[in-house]
Order: structure tokens, then C-alpha cells, then sequence
């Protein structure tokens, strides 16, 4: 399956930023990556069918009720109670929403062992029309408490609607955030996105798990390790994360496993110092997040017998200062299809933003002050926002 829209090539390769550093890996292969990413996929349904191990999928009734049986086991009642009985404010939304976070589409060039919303290059009907962008773009317009637009999929860069959003909220004056995996800046047809975000003044939150190769390529695939940092160097060369350029590039950790997210403060400098020794990589900051019991770690955690004692360890280190400081209260998600969520967690998990019991689309909407004072919809994956330093889309919360 090809991809729901492509660009045609453009623009100069990045060459400028190749050869920085000693430590380079083994240069990327030329190409997409999706050939190979699909050939992953297909490995791991035969190994799966064939009985020899792979995460089984559990449907989305399966993943909540296994979840709500660990916290049962462990004695431990719905966040809500939990979280309101351990002082922490209720769960509201703020008076107005200071972000809009559009999934444009989950089709993506990788398939992340973690993802928590399952993107791959499989995921083509997923797809955020032309109609959707138009309307996102005019609640924007109406909505001046909104300065952060953030674009995330997916990989949001391959969905047809992208630039479109980028002109039209950066015109509008927005701070426009771009999720980015990195390896997409490789994929044939973007050759000219980093000079294209860096006319618009968009800030790159890119995925980096860790600075090692092999961690990188266990939890995201064969070869990404090296495409990532190809892709962070055509980005410095860009101006991204170079001082003086006012063009942001901040790195996104996740665990590779069932433990909880190191402080940022900690881990930074070592992130800093290993990049940029090994491979000539700047960035501005590290944002650390927690994985979230959902999807993709959901089912491996489940298949690995390990998704009790995840929960465990997010009940024994929920913080109160994390759970107030949740991003569901100043944030509003978009999904591909224009319905409302409060976060994109509950949006893979089909838990709907509601009016009078009515579930919201953008289309209802004249601005984002109508959802004033709404309660949140939670539940027990919510543990992993509020576990530790905290987690969200901009890092810690606490």
C-alpha cells in the first residue's frame, strides 16, 4: 500500500550536515524505510500465527478489563477516586484550552514496539480529510486563547493535510509543533521539509529513545538508529537546535521497557553530551515520558505476564503535583476524523470528549470556549500520566 499523499521531490538533501561528527553509524540506506517496515510486520504476524512468540493484540474491551482486573487485584479503585482521595484537584478542564493537538492520520513509516496509537504504513484509510483541516483551521481563528498548534499521527509529515496546517496556523500567528520520528525526513518527497518548517518557525519534538544504537532499533526498528540521526543532522543544518536560530528541536526519551522515565533534569545533560561528542547532534531540551499502559505496550506487557506489576509501579509512585499538572486540562485532541478528546490517549481508546452525553466533533464547534469547565474522561491508564515526574506531550508535569 502506498501512502495517503506524498510530496514530489524538492528542495536541497541536507547535505550540508552529513559527515558531522566521529562516531557515525553505518550510513542509511537510500529509499524509504516502509519496505522494511512492512517486512517486520509481516515477520512478526507468521511468527505470531505460527505460535512462536509476538505480542497477541488484545481488542480494546480486552486491554480495559485487563487493566481495571490488576488494579482490583492490587486493591486499588478507578483514578478519579484515587487521585481525588490523595488531594489532588478535580479533573476539569481549564476555562479555555491553551493547545490544539490534531492526529492528522496514523499512517506512519515505522512500527514502534510502544506506539500507542499502532501506526504503521498499514494504516491508510486513517486519514484526516481536507474538510476536517479547513474547519480545525477556522476554530483556531476563533479561538485566541489557543497559541500552540501540535501536529502529531502517525507520522503527520506523510498525511496530505500537513502543510496545509502548518501554513494556515503558523498565518494565523501560532506556535506550530511538528511530532517527528525523524526517519520521515529520509523518506523520498521530503527532501524539503526542514527548510519548509524552518520558513514557517515550526518547533520539531522529535522521538529519540535513547542515544545508543541498538536500544533504538530494538524498540523502533532495524536501521532507524542511524536514519534518526541523518535526520537530526539535515535538521541542525536547517538551523533547528542551533543557538541563535530561534528554531526550536527538542528530543523525546521513552523507556524501552516497564519502568518509569527518568527526571529530565538528569538525563539531559548525558543526552547532550553523547550526541554531540559521538555524533556532532545539537537539540534544545529532553522531554521524558512515561510509557503509557495503552495499545502496543499494553499487549506486550500483557504477553510478557508484566502488566500487574506495571500498574503496580505506577499506583506506588503516583505524585498528586504530576496529576494536577495533567495536559488533559489545556489541551484539546483532535482525531483524524474531527471527534474530540481530551488527550490522545483517550482518542486511541475511543473515550470521547462529551457534551450532555453526546459525543463532540470539531464541526461542533465555533470556538474552543464552548468546552469550558467539562469533566475529564479517565481511567485506569491515566496512572501513567500521573506516575513519577509526571508525563505529557511537553515532557514532565511536575
Amino acid at each position: 500500500m502506498g501512502p495517503p499523499g506524498r510530496r514530489a521531490a524538492g528542495g536541497r538533501a541536507g547535505g550540508g550536515a552529513r559527515g558531522l561528527g566521529a562516531g557515525s553509524p553505518a550510513a542509511p540506506a537510500p529509499g524509504s524505510l516502509i519496505p522494511e517496515t512492512l517486512e517486520g510486520l509481516r515477520r512478526e504476524a507468521a511468527a505470531a500465527a505460527a505460535g512462536g512468540g509476538g505480542a497477541r493484540k488484545l481488542s480494546p474491551g480486552e486491554e480495559r478489563r485487563e487493566r481495571r482486573r490488576s488494579l482490583a487485584r492490587l486493591g486499588v479503585p478507578e483514578f478519579r477516586e484515587f487521585a481525588a482521595a490523595r488531594g489532588a484537584a478535580p479533573l476539569q478542564r481549564a476555562a479555555i484550552p491553551d493547545t490544539l493537538q490534531l492526529n492528522i492520520g496514523l499512517y506512519c513509516n515505522q512500527a514502534c514496539r510502544h506506539c500507542h496509537v499502532e501506526s504503521s504504513p498499514l494504516r491508510t484509510a486513517e486519514v484526516m480529510s481536507r474538510a476536517t483541516a479547513e474547519q480545525a483551521l477556522r476554530v483556531l481563528e476563533a479561538s485566541p486563547s489557543v497559541g500552540t498548534v501540535d501536529l502529531t499521527g502517525g507520522a503527520p509529515e506523510l498525511n496530505p493535510q500537513f502543510r496545509f496546517l502548518v501554513e494556515g496556523a503558523a498565518a494565523l500567528g501560532r506556535t506550530v509543533l511538528d511530532r517527528c520520528n525523524l526517519t520521515v525526513l529520509l523518506e523520498p518527497g521530503q527532501e524539503d521539509l526542514p527548510e519548509f518548517m524552518a520558513a514557517r518557525g515550526v518547533r520539531v519534538v522529535a522521538s529519540l529513545p535513547c542515544y545508543t544504537g541498538e536500544t533504538v532499533d530494538k524498540q523502533r526498528g532495524g536501521g532507524v538508529f542511524g536514519r534518526s540521526i541523518e535526520g537530526l543532522r539535515r535538521l541542525n543544518a536547517a538551523g533547528f537546535g542551533r543557538p541563535g536560530t530561534g528554531l526550536g528541536l527538542d528530543l523525546v526519551y521513552n523507556p524501552g521497557g516497564a519502568f518509569l522515565a527518568p527526571e529530565q533534569s538528569k538525563l539531559e545533560p548525558a543526552y547532550k553530551q553523547e550526541l554531540g561528542e559521538a555524533y556532532g547532534v545539537t537539540f534544545d531540551n529532553l522531554l521524558c515520558l512515561n510509557n503509557m499502559p495503552v495499545k502496543r505496550f499494553a499487549d506486550q506487557l500483557h504477553s510478557e505476564g508484566k502488566l500487574e506489576e506495571y500498574m503496580q509501579l505506577l499506583v506506588e509512585n503516583f505524585n498528586t503535583s504530576a496529576a494536577d499538572g495533567v495536559m488533559c486540562k489545556s489541551l484539546l485532541s483532535v482525531g483524524w476524523d474531527g471527534a474530540l478528546y481530551d488527550c490522545d490517549f483517550n482518542q486511541q481508546l475511543g473515550m470521547s470528549l462529551r457534551k450532555g452525553g453526546r459525543p463532540l466533533s470539531i464541526f461542533d464547534l465555533e470556538s474552543v470556549g464552548d468546552l469550558a469547565g467539562l469533566d475529564i474522561a479517565c481511567g485506569s491508564h491515566c496512572f501513567g500520566c500521573s506516575a513519577g515526574s509526571g508525563s505529557s506531550c511537553s515532557g514532565a508535569t511536575a
